[in-house]
């Protein structure tokens, strides 16, 4: 007999608490790593490089080899492999699940290799088409552009090593074992800063280009004795008849378009931008890398340990279990990425200056790229909602779903970065991705919900009293901003005014979280008195 409605709600709870609280601690530990070394990585940047025209052509550069990643690997592991490895290990067993795995992961690899060396040949041609201003405004556009060229083609090494990785990445997971997978972005992000640090004197955004490429060497190797020790041995197949395999592929094409559509937004942010000035595809990047932080440690985090459990649900049949852990982990995802977005948006500048304004990187870049992430921090709260309901879709073997609304999304944005880019810059090309996450999410949560027959007053009430909270938050360190706040202060100002905003942020949040008695608050302070009285 199936659980009453309660009584799942208290097991998804046990479950968030117990083994997924875990998996997701050890997630989040390692966004956070990530994350932390993605911002260091970033400083390390921009105090080399500046907003120079020559990182812009690294920038660009960076577009095709992540695109190629994104679109096989990650359309393999995100969506399709996952859910059918997890099925097939715990109904088949584990020789036909690792038979899967070593077709995949064969067919993954030869494909990103031909991709790759397509890419290479074509790259005179396609880099020209993703950034045709690059370098104009400065009378150097076939010198960047042919650098673009030559970075583009060093870097496409990457690809072919991340999608291995990724693969043995979705192995892991699917196998719920995090902590390597966790630890590999983190030596991805070290050997860029090691690029940047020790190589960019001599080699010049070269040396960023060879960082890229080592850390994707690191990033697969740190987790091969993982895959070991779960029992895989490696056997290249390419059995495409295999009924496994083609529910993979299956999954995989309309994930693939998806992926390629999230993919497109940053090459429509990237064409506008290079039509602006030499310098607005660095602050875009700037803004984004600063802006992903809280999405990746809260969304992105939380989203990747539920899956498998997700999947594991599908899989048993048991599609109540499924939308109860979905509806949970999105109200943990609010109830932390809403004062996040508030908080950052808030301390944009004092928080750019603090982490960037060093070396080549001046005041006049500072501002530039706060404006920037004050719009990203709009859509911090729909992309991370968004992580969460397109997997419950995922989860049920629904990819056209998401996909389609990727793909909306993509249009929304192209046409609101078509009139806002001349008149508002930056600014305007950060807002329309904004706003067409926001459509994104919000048409994606109504399917969702009629999808799967789950009730969502109940999930509405708490974020609506999480978004008070916010609220509440944001009239209370705005206004001390609007004191304290010193715009032309050095780094030390903007450390102190940058800390003490988070802080009493903070702690307004919580205040508000527990007057309101928001369950997430309610949770916490239950755990920590139960440690304490232990």
């Amino acid at each position: 007999m199936a659980d009453a409605p309660d009584t799942r709600e208290r097991s998804a709870s046990a479950a968030i608490g117990g083994g997924l609280a875990l998996a997701a601690g050890i997630v989040a530990m390692g966004f956070l790593g990530s994350r932390l070394l993605g911002i260091l990585r970033t400083v390390a940047i921009a105090d080399a490089f500046g907003s120079s025209p020559e990182l812009a052509a690294y920038n660009v550069a960076f577009r095709i080899p992540d695109l190629i990643f994104q679109v096989l690997a990650g359309a393999t592991l995100g969506s399709a492999f996952i859910p059918v490895f997890a099925r097939t290990f715990q109904r088949e067993g584990g020789a036909k699940a690792w038979a899967l795995a070593n077709n995949v992961l064969t067919i993954v690899t030869v494909a990103t290799a031909a991709l790759c060396m397509a890419a290479f040949v074509a790259a005179p041609w396609l880099v020209p088409w993703t950034a045709p201003g690059l370098g104009t405004d400065l009378g150097r556009h076939a010198e960047l552009t042919d650098k673009a060229v030559s970075l583009t083609r060093l870097m496409l090494l990457s690809p072919l090593l991340f999608a291995i990785s990724g693969m043995v990445t979705g192995i892991l997971n699917g196998r719920q074992r995090f902590l390597l997978s966790a630890l590999a972005p983190m030596l991805y992000n070290l050997a860029i800063i090691g690029g940047a640090v020790f190589l960019s004197g001599r080699w010049g955004v070269e040396g960023l280009a060879v960082g890229v490429v080592a850390g994707a060497a690191l990033h697969l190797l740190v987790q091969v004795p993982g895959l070991f020790r779960e029992g895989m041995r490696i056997r290249p197949s390419l059995k495409l008849d295999d009924a496994p395999t083609r529910e993979v592929g299956k999954l995989m094409g309309p994930r693939a378009i998806g992926l390629a559509a999230a993919q497109l937004n940053f090459f429509i942010t990237t064409y506008f931008a290079s039509k602006i000035d030499s310098s607005a595809i660095n602050n875009l990047t700037f803004a984004w890398t600063i802006a992903i932080l809280p999405l990746g440690l809260f969304g992105m985090a939380i989203a990747t340990a539920v899956f498998p459990r997700l999947a594991e649900h599908i899989a048993s049949d048991d599609l109540a279990a499924m939308t109860t852990t979905i509806s949970r982990a999105a109200r943990i995802i609010m109830f932390t990425t809403v004062p996040a977005a508030l908080g950052l948006g808030l301390i944009a500048r004092p928080a750019t200056t603090l982490l960037l304004q060093r070396g080549e990187f001046g005041a006049a870049d500072t501002a530039v790229v706060a404006s920037a992430l004050v719009f990203y921090c709009i859509a911090i709260v729909p992309l991370a909602g968004i992580e969460i309901h397109s997997r419950g879709f995922y989860a049920m073997g629904d990819t056209r779903t998401p996909v389609g609304l990727a793909v909306f999304a993509v249009g929304v944005n192209l046409l609101l970065s078509a009139f806002l880019w001349f008149d508002h810059g930056v600014e305007g090309l950060a807002f329309s991705l904004a706003v067409s996450a926001w459509a994104e999410w919000a048409l994606l949560y109504v399917l969702y919900a009629r999808r799967t027959g789950s009730d969502p007053w109940a999930d509405l009430w708490t974020v609506s009293r999480i978004a008070l909270c916010g609220a509440m938050m944001t009239a209370v360190v705005g206004a001390a901003l609007l004191l304290f706040d010193d715009p032309t202060g050095g780094q030390f100002n903007a450390l102190l005014i940058a800390g003490g905003a988070a802080t009493s942020g903070a702690v307004v949040y919580a205040g508000c979280a527990l007057w309101f008695r928001v369950p997430e608050m309610d949770e916490i302070v239950t755990r920590v008195r139960s440690r304490l009285t232990r």
